[in-house]
């Protein structure tokens, strides 16, 4: 058994997955010791400043602070002492002029050098943490994996590993300040959205054949979010969202609901992240113009994603 640490640095959050990971011939498996999440939004302003700002800088590393001291302390509780860490940082980092202040903040916490990955490397790792549980559904191969982030999305079409992959600028924070200003958003702003949105799409068409997959498989908060609204549930339950199947027509309701609400409106909604209040209703937008545009009926959703790949890699 291997005790492993994985941080996954987005735009919108930052994460960790402290898990033990078992080697055997039908993959291994990974089992939570810890899996934490905090809004952090490392990416505000990045999209018009390209810079990360020190306000953002310092809310992310309060929070890799604290999860140092819980790597730290799993370790010593396992007997293991030194965790195997990995930290991967994706699309504001990528974009930022600045992101070597990110770089020496995190060493000075993790004593680790993050890795600021390209969305090709992000794209793989989401596939691999994704579609590792999917055999018990028995969904038609192959799969479209879509990581909708707060800066980027990833596409990745695959079987048993990842054939094609494309990482877009199209993210639920990006879109939200380029775009969705308005409590709610005036139909323009929608409009403007859904545009920038569907350009994007033709884009991952050349690269990346979306009409061979059979089976969409939707990750990260903005697709876990909607799936808990359109489910009814009165409070976010990883159980019950974790691969669960959500039709077009639901996603679509909920995506109309989403844009049509103030945010205070918002807020209110059982299943929200406080700090998903604002860029939720552009994440399922971004969902909603994928299932439209590539004529999906369904989304599966995971509650594994690149964290969980990060994790995997460390074995």
């Amino acid at each position: 058994m291997t005790r492993v640490a994985a941080i996954d640095c987005g735009t919108n959050s930052v994460r960790l997955l402290i898990a033990d990971i078992v080697p055997g011939e039908a993959g291994g498996t990974l089992t939570d010791v810890e899996r934490r999440m905090e809004i952090v939004r490392l990416g505000e302003g990045v999209d018009e400043t390209g810079r990360l700002s020190p306000a953002a800088l310092e809310r992310t590393f309060a929070a890799m602070r604290g999860y140092a001291g819980l790597i730290e302390r799993h370790g010593a509780l396992a007997g293991h002492g030194p965790v195997k860490t990995r930290v991967v940082a994706t699309s504001a980092t990528r974009d930022a002029e600045n992101r070597a202040d990110f770089v020496s903040g995190v060493v000075d916490i993790f004593g680790v050098v993050p890795e600021v990955i390209s969305g090709d490397e992000e794209a793989e790792l989401s596939f691999a943490g994704a579609t590792r549980e999917l055999a018990a559904l028995r969904p038609a191969r192959p799969y479209l994996v879509v990581d909708i982030g707060g800066g980027s999305t990833e596409f990745v079409l695959g079987s048993s590993a990842a054939d094609a992959a494309r990482s877009t600028d199209i993210g639920c924070v990006r879109m939200t300040e380029r775009h969705l200003r308005g409590d709610p958003p005036s139909p323009q702003q929608i409009s403007g959205a859904a545009a920038d949105i569907d350009a994007a799409l033709a884009a991952v068409r050349e690269t990346v054949p979306v009409d061979e997959a059979r089976t969409l498989v939707g990750l990260a908060g903005s697709v876990t979010t909607v799936a808990g609204i359109a489910l009814d549930l009165p409070e976010y339950d990883p159980s019950r969202i974790h691969l669960s199947r959500i039709t077009a027509t639901q996603v679509h309701d909920v995506t109309r609901r989403l844009l049509h609400a103030t945010r205070a409106e918002r807020a209110e909604i059982g299943v929200m992240h406080p700090g998903r209040v604002d860029v939720i209703g552009a994440g399922a937008l971004i969902l909603d113009r994928i299932m439209r545009e590539y004529g999906f009926g369904a989304v599966v959703v995971s509650e594994h994603d690149i964290l969980d790949g990060i994790a995997w890699s460390l074995l």
